[in-house]
C-alpha cells in the first residue's frame, strides 16, 4: 500500500488524539452515575448498529461491480434503496411513534440482516430486494434510535444538556471509531483473508444480531403520542402541520435534506472519483481514513456543544461553507490536471488531492451529526418525532434518486458541483435559522387530534 495513505491516516490520528487529550474541565460535562450507565448502554447498542452499517459501506459498489454490473445498473440498485427509504421506510419509521421505538429498533436489525443475506446472490432481482430492505432499515436507523434515546432521556429526568454528550459520543464512537475498525476489519476479511467482497456483509449480520439481543434484554419501550385512536394518516397530517406551522422545523428539515443528500451522493461518487481509470485503491483503508476524519469533526463538536458559545446554529454556517468548498476540489483538479488514460496502477496525483478534500468533507460530516441531533432535540415536538424525522428524509431520497438515475448523463464534476451548491444553500438556510432561533412561535403546534377535538363542537 502506498505511503501516502499511511501518512494521511497517521496525521489525522495524531490530531484526533491531541484534541481528545487536551480537553479541560470547560470541555466536559459533569453527570450522574445513573446517566453514565444509561449512556454507556445506548453507546454499546448504537455502536453495534453502526458496525453493521459501516461494514457494508465500502463494499456495496465494489460487490455489485464484481458481479459484473455496470455503473448504470449499480445506480439503479442505489435508487431502489433510497426509493424504498422514501416510500416504505417513511411509513415503517412513522409507526415507531405509535407501535414503540424499541420495537422499531428490533425491526431495523431484522430487516438489515435479511438485506445482508441477499448479497450472496448475483441475481439482479435478489439484490434489488436487498436494496429495498436496506432502504427501510436506513430510515429506521436514522430515526427510531434517536427518538428512543430522546424520549427515554426525558422520561428518566436527566438534564437536557446531557443529551449533547450522548450525541457527540455516539458520533465519535459509532460514526468514528467503530467505522474505522469496521473499515480495517472489512479490508482484512476481503484482502488479507481473501474471503471475497461478501464477507463484510456476513460480519455485519452477526453484529446486528448481537445488538438486537442487547436491545431485547435491556431496553424499555417508549412511544410518541400515546393516543390510541390516531391512525397513520392522522400521524402524517399532524407531522405536516408541525412542519408548516413552525419555520424552525421547516428550515431544519431543508438543511438536513440538503446536507444528507450531498453526503449520500458523495458515498456513491468517491470510489469512481478516486479510481477513474480502475486504479488499485484500498477501499477499506480509505474508508477508515474518512471515518477518522469524521472522528476529528465529532471531537470538535463535543467541545463546541459543551459550551454556551458559539451556539450550534451559528457555527454550523461555517461547517456548511467548508463542506461546499471541499466538494469543489474534484472540479478544480479536473480543470488544472489533464486526465490520465493509463488503466490500473496506483492512485493518481489528482486523486491524492481529492482524497485530502474528501477528508475535510468527512470532518464536516462528523461535526454535522451531533449538531443536527442537538437541534432536532430542541425544535422537533416529542409527540411525532419519528414521523417528522422521516418526513425530512422524503426530499433527501428524491434528490439522491434523481442524481443516481442520471448518473450516466452527467460527468462527475457536474454532480460534485450540484452537491457544492446545495451545501451553500444549506449555509444560507442555517443563517436564517440562527436569526430566528430565539424567536418565540406565534402559534404553538398542537397535535392534530387535539385540534380536531377542539373544533368538533363548531361542526355540530
Amino acid at each position: 500500500m502506498e505511503v501516502f495513505y499511511y501518512v494521511v491516516f497517521g496525521v489525522l490520528g495524531i490530531v484526533v488524539a491531541a484534541l481528545e487529550l487536551s480537553k479541560n474541565n470547560k470541555d466536559r460535562i459533569n453527570t450522574s452515575s445513573a446517566f453514565t450507565s444509561f449512556k454507556n448502554n445506548y453507546l454499546v447498542v448504537y455502536s453495534l448498529m453502526m458496525a453493521g452499517d459501516w461494514l457494508q459501506g465500502p463494499y456495496v459498489y465494489y460487490l455489485y461491480s464484481t458481479y459484473g454490473f455496470s455503473k448504470g445498473d449499480i445506480g439503479q440498485l442505489f435508487i431502489a434503496g433510497f426509493g424504498s427509504s422514501m416510500l416504505f421506510g417513511t411509513i415503517v419509521g412513522s409507526l415507531a411513534d405509535k407501535q414503540g421505538r424499541k420495537r422499531a429498533c428490533v425491526t431495523y436489525c431484522i430487516t438489515y440482516i435479511l438485506s445482508c443475506i441477499t448479497k450472496h446472490s448475483p441475481q439482479y432481482k435478489v439484490l434489488m430486494v436487498g436494496r429495498v430492505l436496506g432502504g427501510i432499515a436506513t430510515s429506521l436507523l436514522f430515526s427510531s434510535f434517536e427518538s428512543w434515546l430522546v424520549a427515554e432521556h426525558n422520561k428518566r429526568g436527566f438534564e437536557q444538556q446531557w443529551l449533547s454528550l450522548t450525541f457527540s459520543k455516539a458520533v465519535f464512537f459509532g460514526n468514528g471509531l467503530v467505522a474505522i475498525i469496521a473499515g480495517l476489519f472489512g479490508n482484512l476479511l476481503v484482502h488479507s483473508f481473501s474471503l471475497g467482497p461478501v464477507a463484510p456483509f456476513d460480519a455485519a449480520a452477526c453484529f446486528l444480531a448481537i445488538g438486537m439481543a442487547v436491545i431485547l434484554s435491556s431496553w424499555s419501550e417508549n412511544y410518541g403520542d400515546p393516543s390510541d385512536n390516531k391512525d397513520l394518516i392522522t400521524q402524517f397530517r399532524g407531522a405536516a402541520v408541525a412542519i408548516a406551522s413552525d419555520e424552525k422545523i421547516a428550515l431544519l428539515g431543508a438543511i438536513q435534506s440538503l446536507f444528507e443528500g450531498s453526503m449520500y451522493t458523495f458515498v456513491f461518487l468517491w470510489t469512481p472519483a478516486l479510481s477513474p481509470n480502475d486504479e488499485e485503491i484500498p477501499h477499506g483503508f480509505i474508508f477508515a481514513t474518512f471515518m477518522l476524519a469524521s472522528m476529528l469533526g465529532s471531537s470538535l463538536a463535543s467541545r463546541l456543544l459543551s459550551r454556551s458559545s458559539p451556539k450550534v446554529e451559528s457555527y454550523m454556517q461555517i461547517v456548511f461553507l467548508v463542506s461546499a468548498a471541499s466538494l469543489l476540489l474534484p472540479i478544480i483538479m479536473a480543470s488544472l490536471v489533464a486526465p490520465s488514460k493509463v488503466k490500473g496502477g496506483g492512485i493518481s496525483f489528482s486523486g491524492c488531492f481529492q482524497l485530502l478534500g474528501f477528508c475535510v468533507f468527512e470532518a464536516c460530516v462528523g461535526l454535522f451529526w451531533p449538531s443536527i441531533m442537538k437541534m432536532r432535540s430542541q425544535y422537533i415536538p416529542e409527540e411525532a418525532r419519528s414521523t417528522i424525522m422521516n418526513f425530512f428524509r422524503i426530499p433527501l431520497n428524491i434528490f439522491v434518486c434523481v442524481v443516481l438515475y442520471n448518473v450516466n448523463e452527467f460527468p462527475m464534476t457536474v454532480m460534485f458541483g450540484m452537491c457544492s451548491i446545495f451545501l451553500f444553500i444549506a449555509s444560507l438556510l442555517q443563517r436564517r435559522l440562527m436569526m430566528i432561533a430565539d424567536k418565540p412561535k406565534a402559534n404553538d403546534w398542537t397535535p392534530l387530534n387535539e385540534r380536531n377535538a377542539e373544533e368538533a363542537p363548531l361542526n355540530i
